[in-house]
């Protein structure tokens, strides 16, 4: 397949080495005094090793390359410490794959590798995707005069954190999974969600004790004859930890079961 990669000018190459801390994924090395691309499946072709290039002897190409392999490159990263799987991470991250961060995350948490908060500080500045500053332009819908709304709660609480497993109206329920703000950006989450099921909210960003979410969701499954599960999580990245804990929760409790899974967008649509 054709794709960007990296390529190196030998010419220029002065073998210092600068480039290969910029390239957590291992696709650089050292060899024979010159930085050597290693193996295409490492690259990704974002660049991140060109800056640290004195010499100006690295570029993107687009050529025929075989594809990048995550779970290829996180094999040699996991060996490499925690340090290492941070700046793979943020490296995803700040260059927006959020495919591949989704990915790596995935694989951690299937190994029971803890997941590193990347610089909280460049979140709150809005450096990572779920903190970006946006403003959404809406026109006010015009409501009849006398319209009222519904609430479809019926059982509390719903943050997992307070939730009690042996809560007796968790017997044969229909569980709903809802991210945080999910419930802020979409306009009829409780028409659309709440009705007719049990809803159990976290943040997978934020809150603190995600194994001992993974532990409490695993008992409810285990001992509670859940009838289904829909999950409602929002665009961002780090929002697809909603599905990962809960897959991580069916396979701790040793159980098969559908899931349904609906994204929300910043602007409230599903997607």
């Amino acid at each position: 397949m054709k794709r960007d990669i990296i390529q190196i000018d030998e010419a220029k190459c002065n073998g210092c080495g600068n480039c290969i801390p910029g390239c957590p994924e291992g696709a650089l090395q050292i060899i024979d005094g010159k930085a050597r691309l290693v193996s295409d499946l490492f690259c990704d072709g974002l660049g991140a090793c060109l800056g640290n290039c004195p010499q100006n002897a690295i570029s993107v190409t687009t050529r025929e390359a075989e594809a990048y392999d995550e779970a290829r490159v996180l094999e040699n990263i996991i060996k490499s410490g925690p340090n290492t799987i941070k700046a793979h991470l943020k490296h995803l991250r700040d260059h927006g794959q959020h495919e591949y961060f989704e990915q790596a995350v995935a694989i951690l948490l299937r190994q029971g590798k803890p997941i590193p908060r990347l610089d909280e500080d460049s979140c709150v500045l809005g450096g990572c995707p779920s903190a970006q500053t946006q403003v959404i332009d809406r026109i006010p819908p015009e409501l009849p005069s006398k319209a009222t709304l519904q609430a479809a709660l019926q059982t509390w609480p719903v943050q997992l954190h307070l939730l009690n497993p042996e809560a007796s109206y968790l017997e044969k329920a229909d569980l709903l999974i809802a991210a945080t703000c999910v419930p802020f950006a979409f306009a009829d989450f409780h028409n659309k969600f709440i009705k007719g099921r049990i809803p159990i909210v976290f943040c997978p960003k934020l809150d603190k004790g995600l194994d001992k979410y993974i532990e409490k969701l695993a008992l409810i499954f285990k001992t509670r004859n859940i009838k289904s599960v829909t999950i409602v999580r929002m665009e961002v990245p780090c929002c697809g930890g909603t599905e990962l804990i809960i897959q991580k929760s069916l396979e701790k409790a040793q159980k098969f079961m559908m899931v349904k899974v609906n994204v929300i967008s910043i602007k409230g649509e599903i997607i």
